[in-house]
């Protein structure tokens, strides 16, 4: 803190901690307030400077170890030890306060209080210092911020203040009365009436509140009620000071005199006990300040204005052996006070000098004292200059603040342009000595370069760059991330920046904004999370598994409950499975399986996550079936038949289970047929690479009831023939789980060519035009959807997937075969609307509730009825013949034979 533009009058001090602000004396500064003060040349007080590190201080004897300069020439009000750290506060007439650091008395604030009003009076709290000036109460920071500032009124002359707690303060004056004020809301709270107006000192014990009156008189108050137990008229003219300890009261003061006022050498003390004087203790010097010092016994502390201080027992004879002397600068003694800790006397005199006097050479003012908080040094001068001209100048060498708002350097992709650098061609030495093995080349090195070195021109011509030239540079992650500019900003993957407050530093909401909860990534296995979500948001399955509790001790149903607890809880900040998947890796199945991915393979990403996540969806639904298989469970879902299976299966069967026929026809005729249900199909993809268009609806049917030839053991021929297998499922389950079956680049070809071929349908079924000589990749979508392409559609988006279907419809015909076909607005039942992922459709018709979850090429969920109420959409009753045909369908049996699919 810069002290010379806060007060013209600061002299020399110690400069241990701030030797760059050694103070002068200003030149405007009026010559009358130094009155006698004796300077040097360069206007130094010589009677204010530090006494020198080599006295020397007898233990246990009261010694001056250090005399500063708080203010040149102006009084001092008031001196008050530090009740938390190792500072002592000085107050002026001016209004200036002052603190010292240490028993070197190194100048730590400075700072004004008031610009009229001298300080009467100061507080010392834990987070700040309470100023009392003539009408006005403020509360400080140590380094002069200001906490609060409370205006009193201005016919009121304030003189003393009384902390009665940590929140409530007393404030007495001249005035008749006493107020009660609360810090914490920083209010008026009482009003106490004094009898005798002029309450100039305060004090307080365990049994009275003590109040020292201009009129001589020491008042004891109830601590409750405040009002007046006992009554001392000590003196008849003033009282100067009083202090309590234990059992006993002494006070100083001024008698009449036929002259005027003069000083009392006699101390009144008062047994507190028996409420009564006992013999006044004479004293050799006029007393002005007194305080107890209950070290080895309870000493009376006896100070004069002119100096003189002495040490008595307040029941025995002053010794005047006892008597020592402070060497004020100025004539008069101001303030006195004691530390805490009894083994520091601080005088303030009236020419603004502090002295400390001592008891030992290292004396410590509280007993346990807290760290001070000191500035930090300025580090604009101790930073490394930045040369603009190098390139490879990392800016992250500027301390930058983490902030939520939007960057300069966000720049819109409107106003941008990706420029990144392109591969290095290879030397043409190792290419020409280049040796193929297998489809490995080895080649010597040519030595041309150092070691991990790659030459780049900066400047190329635009049109030297190939098609890659649409990946954003990022100067970390290029490699790792190539693709991430083809990702939606609001789905890219987060890194979440700890700080040193961990989790509570991150700001989740930035990024959703919504009540739903996510599921932290960084944990091992955590690649099973999307199907988490998937099971979550099926209503039947949540509230099942929910309402499950058993003994085991690792039961993936009871912890994938725990967990879906948290996220209905969550309110949209993000959960962490570690229980469930802590669970999941102590069964020996999920082991078996390949279930548990290595920490060294998810670090490298040589894991298959679409076919982890597929085999994760298989196991999870047969663990959920068999844990839940021979317990009784409470009734959570019921089907749109109402009633449930058989007791001896469980709901998850219930809810997933398909009942399937498996026939067998071999050449011979020979015919076998047995029944058996799955939780889950699998896509299978025809064998024709032409190109054509192939309906979504055709190739899920045709996964459902599956024929195909195979070798199998035929018991009529006695030897394995080439037979023909059949599956034809006997009626639908409530949710219909599908896993895709994207392992190889054939399957995923396959998805790509549909894609294709149904984009170019959309975009002629829009109005657009495709020339016959140009081929459409899924990269070039994008300048399709441009204002020049002229397309008439709501987004190039929902052109991309239009072969997979937004709803699907799926029945029993009569002779048990299995109708599927895309669901169109003209269909007889009523228009359903698109949730998206994770929704719920409810039907007026029948009241069944559409679950709906999708995965895009791991596994598609769709759901079927439930009881449990979901999100309404609204929708038209179908009107005469329609009615009367939909009544007609609503009584022919259970509704799982006909139900609708919505594939998000």
């Amino acid at each position: 803190m810069n002290f010379e533009v806060l007060d013209p009058g600061l002299a020399e001090y110690a400069p241990a901690m701030h030797s760059a602000l050694d103070p002068v004396l200003d030149a405007h500064l009026n010559p009358s307030l130094l009155q006698n003060v004796e300077l040097d040349p360069e206007g130094v007080a010589l009677e204010a400077l530090p006494v020198q590190e080599s006295v020397h201080i007898m233990e246990g004897v009261y010694s001056e170890l250090h005399s500063v300069v708080a203010e040149v020439g102006v009084p001092v009000s008031v001196s008050h030890f530090d009740l938390h750290e190792e500072m002592l506060w000085v107050g002026s007439h001016g209004g200036h306060a002052t603190s010292f650091f240490g028993p070197a008395l190194e100048r730590y604030s400075s700072f004004q209080v008031n610009g009229s009003d001298d300080i009467r009076q100061i507080q010392s709290l834990e987070n700040g210092i309470l100023f009392l000036t003539k009408n006005n109460l403020k509360y400080m920071a140590r380094g002069g911020l200001i906490i609060f500032d409370y205006l009193l009124d201005e016919s009121e002359d304030m003189h003393s203040l009384l902390l009665t707690d940590s929140s409530t303060l007393l404030v007495g004056g001249l005035q008749n009365h006493i107020l009660e004020i609360d810090l914490n809301t920083v209010q008026e709270t009482q009003k106490y009436a004094v009898e005798t107006p002029g309450v100039t000192i305060m004090r307080q014990t365990n049994r009275f509140f003590f109040c020292g009156h201009t009129s001589g008189r020491v008042s004891l108050r109830d601590l409750r009620t405040f009002k007046v137990e006992h009554e001392f008229d000590a003196f008849s003219g003033s009282l100067s000071d009083f202090d309590v300890h234990g059992n006993l009261l002494a006070t100083c003061g001024f008698s009449s005199r036929l002259t005027g006022l003069a000083c009392d050498r006699f101390l009144k003390v008062y047994d507190l006990r028996m409420m009564r004087a006992i013999t006044p203790l004479q004293v050799h010097v006029d007393p002005a300040f007194l305080r107890f010092i209950p070290t080895y016994t309870s000493r009376l502390a006896i100070i004069s204005q002119s100096g003189q201080c002495q040490f008595c027992e307040p029941t025995g004879l002053a010794n005047p052996a006892d008597i020592f002397h402070v060497n004020p600068v100025g004539p008069l003694l101001m303030t006195f006070d004691v530390s805490a800790s009894k083994q520091a006397l601080a005088f303030g005199d009236s020419e603004g000098c502090v002295h400390l006097w001592t008891d030992s050479p290292e004396p410590s003012f509280n007993p346990y004292s807290r760290e001070t908080e000191f500035a930090l040094p300025c580090l604009v001068d101790s930073l490394p200059p930045l040369d603009w001209s190098q390139d490879l100048l990392p800016l992250s060498l500027i301390p930058v603040p983490l902030t939520t708002d939007t960057l300069l350097s966000d720049w819109p992709a409107a106003n941008s342009a990706p420029a990144p650098r392109r591969a290095p061609p290879v030397d043409a030495e190792i290419l020409r000595t280049m040796k193929k093995v297998g489809f490995i080349g080895y080649a010597p090195n040519p030595r041309t370069r150092l070691r991990n070195q790659i030459p780049y021109r900066l400047k190329e011509s635009d049109s030297e760059f190939d098609s890659f030239s649409q990946v954003t540079e990022s100067p970390v992650g290029r490699e790792e991330e190539p693709h991430r500019h083809m990702v939606s900003k609001k789905y890219r993957k987060v890194t979440i920046k700890y700080s040193k407050l961990g989790l509570e530093d991150f700001d989740f909401k930035h990024y959703n904004k919504t009540l739903f909860a996510g599921l932290e990534p960084h944990i091992p296995n955590a690649y099973c999370n999307c199907m988490i979500q998937v099971l979550y948001f099926l209503e039947p399955v949540r509230c099942l598994i929910q309402n499950h509790l058993c003994q085991k001790e690792f039961c993936l149903a009871c912890e994938l409950g725990f967990l879906f607890h948290m996220l209905d809880l969550s309110r949209g900040d993000p959960c962490q499975g570690s229980n469930f998947l802590r669970a999941f890796r102590t069964i020996p199945e999920a082991s078996a399986l390949g279930l548990i991915l290595a920490d060294s393979d998810e670090a490298s990403g040589k894991g298959n996550l679409a076919r982890l996540i597929q085999r994760w969806n298989r196991f999870i639904l047969t663990q959920l079936h068999q844990d839940l298989q021979e317990l009784e469970v409470p009734q959570a879902y019921r089907g749109a038949g109402g009633s449930f299976c058989s007791s001896g299966d469980s709901v998850i069967g219930q809810l997933f289970s398909c009942e399937m026929e498996n026939c067998s026809l071999c050449r011979c005729g020979s015919e076998t047929v047995r029944a058996s249900s799955t939780l889950l199909f699998t896509l299978s993809y025809p064998e024709d690479k032409t190109g054509k268009n192939c309906d979504f609806a055709q190739v899920l049917k045709r996964s459902i009831c599956l024929e195909q030839n195979t070798q199998a053991w035929c018991d009529n021929c006695e030897k394995y023939q080439p037979t023909i297998q059949t599956r034809n499922i006997c009626h639908l389950p409530d949710i219909l789980v599908i896993n895709c079956e994207v392992n190889s680049l054939k399957e995923a070809d396959f998805w790509r060519m549909q894609a294709e071929v149904a984009f170019k349908i959309a975009i002629k079924k829009h109005g657009g035009e495709i020339s016959k000589n140009k081929e459409f990749a899924l990269a070039d979508w994008k300048e399709l959807g441009s204002p020049e392409g002229m397309l008439m559609c709501p987004s190039i988006e929902e052109l991309k997937n239009v072969w997979l279907p937004f709803s699907i419809r799926m029945k029993m015909t009569k002779n048990k075969g299995l109708d599927v076909c895309n669901w169109t607005d003209g269909d007889e039942m009523q228009v359903v609307e698109k949730l998206g992922r994770g929704g719920g459709i409810r039907e007026r018709r029948s009241g069944n509730s559409l679950a709906v979850q999708s995965l895009g090429l791991g596994a598609l969920t769709a759901g079927a009825p439930s009881s449990i109420p979901g999100p309404e959409l609204e929708s038209h009753k179908p009107r005469g013949a329609a009615q009367k045909k939909k009544k007609k369908r609503e009584g022919r049996g259970r509704s799982k034979a006909r139900g609708r699919w919505n594939l998000a």
